[in-house]
């Protein structure tokens, strides 16, 4: 086999892509070449082809493949063999991922492009991790050196300083979707997977704050309205606040007796926005009771707002004046211990579980987008079927401790 010949029946298998006026890339044209080895002559095709090392960079490495025999495989077949090996390197010739950017600079870039897509509190939530967290401590390195080690140092340091398991996995998650989408653009970026990292312990957990029928009962019946209308709907149905507070006179449907749940209300800058997941969006039922506190509400409503419930400038309530201006107050006028909007979600679930309603009931009614968001948080509720079968067990095992 001649060079000359090799060449040309190369040339002719293997046109450039490369066309006139365009950007050459770094990484060379394979044409590669067809040998002959071994005691029993065998066709190998050999050609250099460019790997991707974790720094960014590309080192060359000599790759060999087998043909065939050349006893039943002429030099063309070879080639025509040879040709997918060659066309995959060639076709696949790419710029090396853009390397030696630190996080902070990245970060810069991320908050134009994608934070302003997000939704406010997710948006607030990353910013928060970023700048007490995640900056401070990794800023300054480039993208190529956060890698499992890197990260796994950094949960050691966010453990030692007294954060829960669920902050160090927050801040986590922030910072693994941060480096997702450097990888996405192109950047080179360090080996780092949150199944690989071992995280701290999880500590005492703090029980969950739930107002029970009688205080939620308390409470109403001393709250001015609309709170008494706004409570009601989180304790009955269990709504988030930001979901009440966007509920529109359009989504309270008399004849079928239902609410529909399609937007929240933005906690900080009070805008209307979608609701937390697609879960979330449902209807739910209306008892009787608040049907008779809507009807009410409704006869006082001016008509002319969209919202079902607004202030006296005609915006939507702000949850976090409503809790310290309203709901605190009457907790300590009537003594009852202190809690949020939320613990009326909370007290509402547990309420469903002790009557003995089942996991995929509450997580319907509570709109939960996984039943191991409702089995997880209120694991702490012993329902009756529970209560019955312990009982049932300690009478039979009396039975058999009588001398």
């Amino acid at each position: 086999m001649t060079g000359g010949a090799t060449d040309a029946i190369v040339a002719t298998a293997t046109p450039s892509p490369i066309q006139a006026g365009a950007i050459v890339s770094r990484r060379r044209f394979q044409r590669g070449n067809v040998i002959i080895r071994g005691k029993t002559p065998r066709r190998y095709g050999m050609y250099r082809e460019d790997v991707l090392q974790p720094n960014g960079t590309f080192k060359r490495v000599r790759r060999c493949v087998l043909l065939g025999p050349v006893s039943s495989m002429s030099e063309r077949a070879a080639w025509k063999a040879f040709q997918p090996y060659l066309d995959r390197v060639n076709t696949a010739a790419k710029m090396p991922p853009k390397s030696g950017i630190t996080l902070e600079t990245f970060v810069n870039e991320w908050r134009t492009n994608v934070a302003v897509n997000l939704k406010g509190s997710t948006s607030r939530a990353a910013e928060s991790h970023l700048r007490a967290h995640i900056l401070p401590k990794l800023g300054g390195l480039t993208l190529t050196e956060i890698n499992t080690k890197t990260v796994q140092a950094f949960v050691a340091y966010l453990a030692t300083g007294g954060r829960s398991k669920k902050t160090v996995e927050n801040v986590l998650l922030t910072l693994s979707s941060i480096l997702r989408k450097a990888r996405a653009w192109d950047y080179a970026c360090g080996s780092f997977s949150l199944a690989d990292i071992t995280m701290p312990r999880e500590g005492v957990k703090k029980e969950q704050r739930c107002f029970t029928d009688e205080e939620v009962g308390k409470i109403l019946s001393a709250a001015p309205e609309p709170f008494g209308t706004i409570l009601a709907l989180t304790a009955v149905l269990g709504l988030r606040i930001g979901e009440v507070l966007a509920l529109r006179v359009s989504d309270v449907d008399f004849s079928r007796k239902i609410i529909r749940v399609r937007q929240s209300i933005d906690a900080a800058t009070r805008q209307v926005q979608a609701v937390k997941s697609n879960a979330s969006s449902a209807d739910v039922p209306m008892p009787s009771q608040l049907e008779g506190r809507l009807c009410k509400h409704l006869q006082t409503h001016d008509g002319k707002a969209d919202l079902l419930f607004i202030n006296r400038r005609g915006r939507p309530y702000s949850a976090n004046k409503l809790r310290a201006k309203v709901l605190h107050p009457l907790l300590v006028k009537l003594g009852i211990p202190r809690g949020g909007f939320h613990a009326t979600r909370h007290g509402a679930t547990s309420a469903l579980l002790v009557d003995g309603a089942t996991p995929a009931v509450v997580q319907k009614q509570l709109r939960h987008s996984d039943p191991r968001i409702t089995l997880g948080v209120y694991a702490h509720v012993i329902g009756d079927q529970q209560r019955s079968a312990v009982e049932n067990r300690s009478v039979r095992i009396e039975q058999y401790a009588v001398n």
